[in-house]
């Protein structure tokens, strides 16, 4: 039995403006309409008929449902859901743990992180293949990638003896290496990349656990829960497993670790400049996603989601414009989008972790205006979805339907409204919003008073577990 395990985590901070907080790079979507996640996803599904493990994080569990929604059956898919970040060590524990519970030892994980591109299916199935096998014979595999270039901003794996024709013994992991170093890496054709995705049974991943870290194994022992759909981890149990890497803590410390070299066209999609290389572009070497107008320009990757963004005369540019940010960098600082992402932080700044439509389990809505006061919202409501019975200390709020049919509750009285119609909900007030058709609301929400941050609702009943 082979199950893939997809790791949906992390921040991606280095594709800012489109990947944040609340929508990481996973949910980022490719020229094509796919996420990288959907991608992720529909590889797991070409080389297994059976289930799907996905480890993420709680407040990203209903947006990579609906990512899965329409292309794998409820029945084929599991999630465990991390209530904190804590690295690839903890994830892939709980997710041995749950596996070899439920299948036994020999159930085989094929760990996929779930921000990687690989266009090759056919050469991705046969290093499966291959990786497969040598973990039926006890070995703990990882795939390495053959370099192409001298690259200074991946982790490099050593290979020594072969094991068979397609797998080599690994003598070593080694930490990103300087310009000079990478350049005789590469010469020497004992090293891949280091792609981070690994093939080993349940049961044998576990015992080396037991011997390399056996504290983080215990740890997560202690932190599974009997049951659960989705498998929920405790908090306080989870937020004491150390914060490593699967490479730290287990495999530059085992004795049974192969590679599986592998030479199709992958991309972890770590900066805007390789997401720009995806594409040969126009004959001026430009790329361009949405209403783009480039004048005089060479070598430029330019996205808009909405608004016309125009170049004039300028060269090696990224130019990235999601409606309430743009990013305009040079594409070799382009690594260096994650010192904007710490400096809104610093500031406490929305845009380090939002976007202006934000997705909820219910739906989303979308700032229109964000004053010092008031702020002005358009919420979508899914089809038989309904938001918490809640209330708010600090404003007023009014709505008015655009289209859809509301169910509402405002303190004691429930009644529905139309297109056109609105009502007032005033400060302190007890309050709830749903969608009993089968068909999207859309409502203008109005927000009036003296502070409108997420952290002033109080919720008393919640579908979705937010109480």
């Amino acid at each position: 039995m082979l199950i893939p395990v997809i790791l949906s985590g992390g921040a991606g901070t280095r594709l800012w403006p489109v990947s944040r907080q609340a929508y990481p790079k996973p949910f980022m979507q490719m020229a094509d309409g796919q996420s990288l996640l959907k991608k992720t996803l529909l590889r797991a599904m070409a080389v297994t008929g059976g289930e799907v493990l996905t480890v993420t994080s709680r407040d990203h569990y209903f947006i990579t449902r609906d990512e899965f929604r329409g292309t794998i059956d409820d029945a084929h898919v599991r999630f465990i859901l991390e209530p904190c970040g804590r690295n690839t060590a903890p994830a892939l524990a709980m997710a041995a743990l749950d596996i070899a519970r439920r299948h036994g030892d020999s159930a085989k994980l094929l760990v996929l992180p779930a921000d990687h591109l690989i266009r090759d299916l056919e050469a991705f199935q046969g290093a499966v293949a291959a990786a497969s096998e040598l973990a039926d014979a006890g070995q703990l595999v990882t795939f390495g990638i053959v370099p192409t270039r001298a690259e200074t901003g991946f982790g490099y794996i050593r290979a020594g003896a072969p094991i068979n024709a397609r797998a080599r013994q690994v003598i070593a992991f080694v930490e990103k290496p300087d310009a000079s170093t990478a350049e005789r890496y590469v010469q020497s054709g004992e090293y891949s990349w280091n792609s981070g995705m690994f093939c080993f049974a349940a049961g044998d991943l576990i015992a080396e656990m037991e011997m390399a870290c056996p504290e983080l194994i215990a740890l997560a022992r202690a932190a599974l829960p009997a049951v659960g759909v989705p498998l929920e981890l405790p908090k306080d149990a989870f937020a004491a497993l150390p914060d490593i890497s699967i490479d730290y803590a287990v495999m530059e410390k085992s004795q049974r670790v192969a590679v599986v070299p592998v030479s199709f066209d992958w991309n972890d999609i770590g900066s805007w400049k390789a997401i720009s290389e995806l594409d040969v572009g126009d004959e001026f070497g430009n790329r361009v996603e949405g209403p783009v107008v480039l004048v005089d320009s060479r070598n430029c990757f330019v996205q808009s989601r909405g608004r016309l963004v125009a170049a004039v005369g300028v060269d090696d540019l990224v130019i990235v414009d999601t409606g309430d940010a743009v990013l305009v960098s040079s594409r070799d600082k382009s690594q260096a989008v994650k010192r904007v992402v710490d400096e809104l932080k610093l500031r406490r700044h929305e845009a380090a972790n939002v976007h202006a439509t934000v997705r909820r389990p219910w739906g989303s809505y979308t700032v229109l205006e964000d004053a010092d006061d008031c702020k002005v919202k358009r919420l979508v409501v899914r089809p038989g979805q309904v938001l918490s019975l809640q209330k708010h200390h600090r404003r007023s709020e009014h709505w008015t339907v655009v289209f859809g049919t509301a169910q509402v509750r405002i303190g004691d009285n429930e009644f529905s409204l139309e297109r056109n119609q609105s009502v007032y909900i005033p400060v302190n007030t007890l309050h709830r919003l749903e969608n009993p058709t089968d068909a999207d609301l859309c409502l203008i929400e109005v927000q009036c008073g003296d502070y409108f941050g997420e952290d002033d609702i109080v919720r008393y009943e919640d579908r979705y577990g937010r109480v």
